[in-house]
């Protein structure tokens, strides 16, 4: 099976950049630089339809998954279990067995930590799950977590529940806490810098460090659900409700690219040794990956996945794609080498 879009994505690739300059001079100041009142509910991941096309690569069973997450250091997979609790820990070279683990307290997040290390958000902790041992580490604070991330100075940062976020060290000691923010769901951290996503108001909001307040913030789209970041610094996020992935730089918090994908895009990985950012379309059953080396997204493949695709990685390794089906379809790999090839 060939993979979906490639050919036509090649031959509208100069389509694609004026489309992307005019969205992007059309909507700045609405999209990614307007007002930043309450855009209503917070946006979720389609409905996907039942899917009567085989999901590229190979599926293993696995129950509803929430959260899948590739270490980058040591490439074992980390599976979030619907129940928020639940972290099965794979190694998708097969040398080692299938373990797991159990959380004090429910997240519905992972993302890359200490190496060896994912971290989530749950009640009242960060929690450190430590993948070659299969153990969590717990640090204690005084207010509900909603999100965390990890910094490139060893530091990590925790939006709290109450609008502070925190500056800790790996240890739990405070650092430094900035105050009068809305809750964020989701935190970027490239270099220097700290944006906090807002599900409920679509915005991101760049912290003011110097300050230790927030500082500028920008309205995303019109129902951001997710954001990674890439190695250049650049903060990608997911339109959910109208079907685009958006473009930003960090500091200056600023909106460069206002991308259209439609059905539904949903969940990011990002391929640092391509340059490529993978965005699941839970409208169609699909993912996408884009070439970002251009300064344009090019799309460079689509397949068809598991029903619901919810969640994706990808091995910093090999180049290995993982999609977790959100209603026990599965989940999907999808190997370098197949997507060179064409399958």
């Amino acid at each position: 099976m060939r993979a979906h879009g490639v050919h036509r994505s090649v031959c509208a690739a100069a389509a694609v950049a004026v489309v992307a300059a005019t969205l992007l001079s059309g909507c700045a100041r609405h999209s990614g630089g307007g007002g930043t009142s309450a855009a209503g509910a917070p946006a979720t991941a389609a409905t996907a339809p039942i899917s009567h096309t085989t999901p590229a690569g190979t599926v293993t069973a696995s129950g509803p998954l929430a959260a899948v997450l590739a270490e980058p250091g040591t490439g074992l997979l980390a599976l979030l279990g619907a129940d928020g609790v639940t972290v099965r820990v794979l190694d998708p070279t097969g040398a080692a067995p299938e373990r797991t683990v159990t959380l004090p307290a429910r997240t519905t997040a992972l993302v890359p930590g200490p190496p060896g290390q994912v971290l989530a958000a749950a009640a009242h902790q960060i929690l450190h799950i430590d993948l070659a041992t299969a153990t969590v580490h717990p640090i204690q604070l005084d207010a509900q977590v909603r999100a965390v991330a990890q910094r490139p100075d060893g530091t990590e940062a925790a939006a709290l529940a109450d609008g502070r976020v925190l500056i800790l060290d790996a240890d739990g000691h405070v650092r430094q806490t900035i105050t009068g923010m809305t809750p964020g769901d989701q935190i970027a951290a490239p270099g220097s810098a700290i944006v906090v996503l807002d599900r409920d108001r679509t915005t991101l909001t760049q912290i003011d460090l110097a300050r230790a307040r927030a500082g500028l913030a920008l309205r995303a789209g019109q129902g951001a659900s997710n954001l990674v970041t890439d190695h250049y610094g650049r903060i990608l996020v997911t339109d959910t409700v109208q079907g685009a992935l958006l473009v930003y730089t960090a500091d200056p918090l600023s909106m460069h690219q206002m991308f259209p994908l439609g059905s539904a895009p949903y969940a990011l990985a990002y391929d640092q040794r391509s340059d490529t950012v993978w965005v699941t379309l839970t409208g169609s059953n699909q993912v996408a990956g884009f070439d970002l080396s251009t300064g344009i997204p090019v799309e460079v493949g689509r397949y068809p996945t598991v029903r619901q695709p919810n969640s994706v990685t990808v091995d910093s390794r090999t180049g290995d794609l993982f999609v977790g089906s959100a209603t026990g379809d599965g989940l999907q790999r999808i190997g370098a080498d197949e997507r060179k090839r064409g399958q």
